[in-house]
């Protein structure tokens, strides 16, 4: 039996094993995956110090330091059932089960696909799935592709994809329908944009998106204006009035069907045009992972700007339930740097707990660390991020009250 179990050998499950393992807590981590790293291995991105953020090397690192604080690794380890024992956990996997006296979950999170009339065919993809084959597995996804979604994900991605030299025709939105929602309305797209104008590689569109930010009416003729033909980052076309509105091929990805939309998303007949590509990434955006806890009486809050449901916690990382911790994507789409924080605070958390010892002075200087790297993050998933980590706190704080036993009518009158 482990002192602490941690599912998920991403940014976050490493980081919170080395902080533990350097606690004295016997720790063992489990991944589905060959390797460790998470979503570190597909990430390769020029930092705006010129440095570049090769997140190979980084969850080597993490990894090599883990392996020295001699943490038990156990990979392509799929696990199905948790259950909560008197003494602890119990983990069921492919491999077996295993115990601890306390779990921390850091499954991260997954990627939403929106369906497009032949999304079905070979040669069809999450964006996600086309940065792993590329930096990952150093297999490009084709010769020429086409993106559909117009995100951070998508961006960054997109630049990475044409680092290992595949050529992207464009960057578009997909048909503005139920399951698509606003990633398919021009407007609110835009809107969504301008959070990144500081991040764009050309004068005109910082310039630009920072004007448009602070005047609504610049905002809504900018999409009204938009160029036809789009605006090129990275010589990639970005074009917002744009959608995929049908991916053609027999046996394969061939062409896609490319529609001119309005302002608010409504596809214009007559403004059809067939361009030829090999294949196709879809981009939905993320969300948290949360399904195994499903399972347990962990308590979830819907936040949009978190990335939707959300496991309950603090910020040290505790949830309502004792001996169980979360870190990473599962608690909010972030960063990999505020994931790594995260982890480190988890790990203290959890040893603090199982070791009986005062941690709580480190706990606070990583929680300010998490603040402060959190203010300095290159890329916001969502512009909200810190009103949705305002309403967390609060949703854990009325969690602790709710589960606070309130006193039986006997203890009020003795009281009295």
């Amino acid at each position: 039996m482990h002192e602490l179990i941690i599912i998920g050998a991403g940014p976050a499950g490493l980081s919170a094993a080395i902080n533990a393992a350097e606690n004295d807590v016997d720790v063992m981590v489990i991944d589905e995956f060959f390797k460790p790293g998470g979503r570190l291995l597909g990430q390769l991105n020029e930092q705006p110090d010129g440095t570049w953020w090769n997140g190979l090397e980084e969850a080597a690192e993490l990894f090599d330091k883990a392996r020295e604080k001699n943490v038990a690794f156990h990979f392509e380890t799929s696990v199905f059932q948790i259950d909560k024992q008197s003494n602890g956990w119990s983990v069921r996997t492919n491999k077996g089960d295993f115990q601890s006296e306390s779990l921390l979950v850091a499954t991260g999170a997954a990627e939403r696909s929106i369906p497009i009339p032949g999304w079905t065919l070979p040669g069809v993809m999450t964006i996600g799935a086309a940065q792993v084959m590329a930096n990952v597995h150093q297999v490009k996804p084709g010769r020429k592709g086409m993106i559909i979604g117009a995100n951070v994900l998508s961006f960054a991605i997109a630049r990475e994809l044409q680092l290992s030299g595949v050529e992207l025709a464009g960057i578009v939105l997909p048909p503005h329908r139920l399951l698509s929602k606003d990633s398919g309305n021009p407007g609110k797209v835009f809107h969504q944009l301008l959070s990144l104008s500081h991040l764009a590689p050309s004068p005109l569109f910082k310039w630009g998106g920072a004007l448009a930010g602070h005047f609504a009416f610049i905002e809504k003729m900018a999409v009204r204006l938009y160029p036809k033909r789009g605006l090129k980052i990275w010589g990639i076309p970005l074009q917002i009035r744009k959608a995929v509105t049908e991916i053609i091929g027999k046996d394969r990805v061939e062409a896609v069907r490319l529609s001119s939309i309005s302002p608010s998303g409504e596809i214009l007949p007559g403004h059809d045009e067939t361009v030829k590509i090999d294949f196709v990434c879809i981009a939905g955006g993320l969300y948290p992972l949360v399904e195994l806890l499903g399972i347990l009486d962990c308590p979830f809050k819907y936040i949009p700007s978190l990335g939707g449901y959300v496991p309950v916690h603090r910020e040290d990382m505790r949830t309502p339930i004792p001996s169980l911790y979360v870190a990473g994507n599962i608690t909010g789409i972030e960063s990999s740097k505020v994931a790594i924080v995260q982890g480190k605070i988890a790990g203290l958390s959890a040893a603090m707990d199982i070791k009986r010892k005062d941690l709580s002075q480190a706990i606070r200087s990583m929680m300010a660390l998490l603040h402060e790297t959190r203010r300095q993050a290159v890329i916001q998933f969502h512009p909200d991020i810190l009103k949705g980590r305002e309403e967390m706190n609060k949703a854990a704080s009325q969690e602790e009250m709710n589960r606070i036993p309130k006193p039986t009518e006997t203890q009020v009158s003795k009281s009295i």
